[in-house]
Order: C-alpha cells, then structure tokens, then sequence
C-alpha cells in the first residue's frame, strides 16, 4: 500500500485536500468517491519532483497549450460523432502532427485500455494537463457528459490561447525595434565613435563636453558592457529566486497591478482567466465555493489569488460574490457588476462567460493603443540618441575646423 495526496471536491462544495492510502492511483481515486467527494486530482505523496518543481529539464515530452487544445478539440469531435474514447484516442494518436503528441496520447491511450479512467489517465501526464483540466473531465465523465465537457474545455483553451497569442504578437514588433536601437546605438558608441578619437588627440584640440561624454560612455561600454549583461542576468535570476518567497512574491503581484497602463492591462486580463475559467466549471455544475477555490489556482497572480480565496469565504459565510470581490480592489468594476447581475438574475455562469468575452476584448484593444503608442515612443528616443552622437562628433569636427583656420 502506499500514500496518495488527493484533491477534491466535497458534496458541501468544498475543495478538500488529504491523504489516502492505496495500492495505486486508481484505487485512491475510488476511495475518494467512495467518501462522497468529486477527486480533481490525485498523486504519490512525497515525490521529490513535488519537492524539486524546478528540476524537471528533459523530464520527458509534454504539450504545449496548442497543443492540448488541438487534441481536446479533435477527441470531442470524435465523441460527439459517436465513436467510443478508445477509437477517438486512437485517432489523435495516428493523426497527431508531431512525435511529443504522439508519445503523451499514446500514454494516455494505453492507461484507459489498462483499465483507467480518462481523467486518472490525464492526471498522469501533469506537465501536459493542469489541475482543473483533469478535474472537468473527472466531472464530465461522472456525469456522462465527457464529450460536451471536452467541447467546452476546447473553447475555453482556445480562448485563453487566443488571449495569450495576441497580446504576444504585438508586442514582437517593439521588442524587436528596442533590441535594434540598442544595438544601433552602442554600435556607434563602440566602432564608430572610437574611429574619431585618434584624429581628435592627434590634432591636440580640447573636445567639447558632449564629446567627451560620449567618448568616455563609449569606452565604459566597451570595456564593461559584457560584465554588466552578465550582472543584469544573475540579478534577474535572483529576483526570480526572491519571488519564490510568499511575502515577496504577494508584494511584486500587487505592485504590478498597481503599474501606470500596464497594471489596467494586467488587471484585464486577469479578469477575462477568471471570468471564463469560473463560468466553465459553474457551467458544467461545479458549486460555486469550489469552483472559486479551483479557478484561482488557473490565475498565476498572488494578489488576485488572495483576493479569490477572500472572496470565497465571504461567500461561503453567505455573503455576495460580487460585494466581496469588488471590496478587494484587484479586478475591474466591470466585473462585479457582471457577477453581481448573474447573482441576481441566478445565471452567475453565464454571466461569467459574457465578462470574460467583454474582458478578452478590453485586453486587445488595450494592447493596441499601448503598441500604437510604445512603437513611436521608441523609435522617437531612437532617433534622439543617435541625434545626440552625431551632434557631439559634429561639435567636434567644428572644434577642428576652427583650429585649423
């Protein structure tokens, strides 16, 4: 027998969390169920990879967020065609594009032929499928609904990857533009500007101060410029260490959301993870204590997830989901009033889903008017810089002009 660490859903709506003891992960999950709990997830306890999150390099394949969405989208068609799971698995494994997708179906496939579960089966490959991924699924096949849950959890996959996906596409182009006028302006500072120097000390002339600056500037550059892109990463590595910390980690988050534009951006997108993360599990029937206590693990955000747990207290003790969230500061007005009218309306799941759609879109057209204004901001202190350079070899040159006459 050994020890398993589960996670559940209780029949009060709480998420409940303990150990069991069973001969294997299939077996704990019984048991679980047996006690009258909906299981999100079970695991060994004591596992050192739970203890060392941080040393899984080459741990094995793994999919990415695409990827599981890909796959999810292709097994619900398939179910919803009514084929049986062990053909709609087969299928993603013979169709899928790329050997990593293959390797982690197949696994999945060959554990449900084995005799598990399809969550039990996804539980097992936890890079691929989070928590609240393999707990929908638990809850779509308790209901005998799976195929209707993997349609809803493509949808939300899709979304969130959508999300994601174009709010990095915008910001390439001024990423790539700030590495460029980086790499323009100590070009200049390091080949181009000691080119003068000989001519300037040959000639004896006193250069002016702007030059001399520059030159000097030029020179720390060139000789310090590799120890301090090696300073600035071990610096950024410790911050990610520090940030391990609770503390810290709480005081960064509410920082961040306390920026100028980029705190509202933030914010925005937060709200849309929630919005659409809650109205899911709402939708497929999952209290709303526990789908609270579930959903704020999907956020990534300290601050926020503090505020969700408060919230889920406030609620538990009979108190306004809505009331609670707006008192907390962290999400936008927007979507207490939305929460507040799916409360009073009794469609809380369905507003959710409706904030997330408004919240998605807010975060889009935020990034655009950021981007519509970052690119000309750059490329404006880009020319000022490189002005700057050619003003002070310009001076010098007229410094030589005049010693000559």
């Amino acid at each position: 027998m050994a020890r398993f660490r589960y996670t559940a859903v209780a029949a009060g709506g709480d998420l409940v969390r303990g150990e069991i003891e069973a001969a294997d992960e299939a077996e704990a999950i019984a048991s679980v169920q047996r006690q009258g709990h909906l299981p999100l997830a079970a695991q060994p306890a004591g596992v050192w990879r739970d203890a060392l999150p941080a040393m899984r390099f080459g741990a094995g394949a793994h999919l990415s967020r695409q990827d599981v969405a890909n796959v999810t989208r292709e097994l619900a068609i398939m179910l919803g065609a009514g084929q049986d799971l062990d053909r709609g698995l087969r299928f993603v494994v013979n169709t899928a594009p790329n050997v990593r997708i293959r390797r982690v179906m197949d696994a999945v496939r060959t554990a449900v032929r084995d005799g598990a579960s399809l969550a039990t089966a996804l539980g097992r490959e936890p890079r691929s499928f989070s928590r609240l991924y393999v707990g929908l699924v638990r809850a779509g096949e308790a209901g005998g609904a799976l195929a209707q849950t993997l349609q809803r959890l493509a949808v939300l996959l899709e979304r969130e990857r959508s999300l994601a996906s174009s709010v990095t596409s915008a910001l390439i182009y001024p990423a790539l533009l700030t590495v460029a006028a980086i790499g323009a302006i100590v070009l200049l500072l390091t080949q181009v500007l000691p080119e003068f120097v000989p001519l300037f000390a040959q000639n004896g002339v006193a250069l002016p101060r702007p030059t001399r600056i520059l030159i000097g500037l030029g020179d720390a550059v060139g000789s310090y410029g590799l120890y301090a892109l090696m300073a600035s990463l071990l610096t950024v590595l410790a911050v990610r260490l520090a940030l391990r910390r609770p503390a810290l980690r709480l005081l960064a988050d509410r920082l961040v959301l306390r920026l100028p534009l980029f705190g509202g951006l933030l914010r925005e997108a937060l709200a849309a993870r929630f919005a659409r993360t809650l109205g899911t599990l709402l939708d497929r029937g999952m209290p709303l204590v526990a789908a609270l206590q579930v959903a704020r693990d999907a956020l990534g955000n300290r601050a926020a997830t503090d505020a969700i747990a408060a919230a889920a207290q406030r609620t538990k003790d009979g108190g306004g989901l809505a009331r609670a969230l707006g008192e907390t500061g962290i999400f936008p007005v927007r979507t207490t009033h939305l929460l507040q009218l799916g409360e009073e309306t009794a469609q809380l799941g369905a507003m959710a889903l409706r904030a997330a759609e408004i919240h998605e879109e807010a975060t889009r057209v935020t990034v655009q008017r950021l981007i519509a204004l970052l690119v000309p901001a750059i490329t404006l202190l880009m020319g000022a810089a490189v002005a700057a350079i050619v003003t002070a070899l310009l001076l010098a040159m007229l410094s030589l002009n005049d010693l000559a006459t």
